[in-house]
């Protein structure tokens, strides 16, 4: 049976290996700002990626969803917390985050079971 989790970090890190390879530039610092970005700072790890969770909700990237999904639950956002940033994301998101607010909380789940 299919593991929604492993399947999606098995692709990224698949496609990142490969994007890496070619050994671009500007690909590379790109991808370098971005984990910089989230590293600890004034703001800890955790909110800098429930921040994320909301920018990608908003602009509707599944795939950023999943990875901030991932990213808060390793650093140990409850279940309560990740709703509750999914609610802004839906507020000033508008309805046309709903789907993707399906697809989160099951993806969340996911995330859940995985733990155990």
């Amino acid at each position: 049976m299919s593991n929604p989790v492993e399947d999606f970090n098995a692709y990224r890190s698949k496609m990142n290996d490969k994007l890496l390879s070619d050994n671009n530039k500007l690909i590379k610092r790109i991808f370098n700002l971005d984990t910089n970005a989230y590293a600890p700072g004034a703001l800890d790890v955790k909110t800098k990626e429930l921040l994320g969770l909301v920018a990608s909700a908003v602009l509707r990237c599944d795939d950023c969803v999943k990875y901030h999904l991932e990213s808060s639950h390793k650093e140990g956002a409850t279940k309560e917390e990740v709703m509750e940033t999914l609610g802004i994301a839906t507020l000033v998101g508008g309805t046309i985050v709903v789907p993707h607010l399906r697809r989160a909380y099951e993806y969340w789940e996911a995330l859940e079971v995985n733990e155990g």
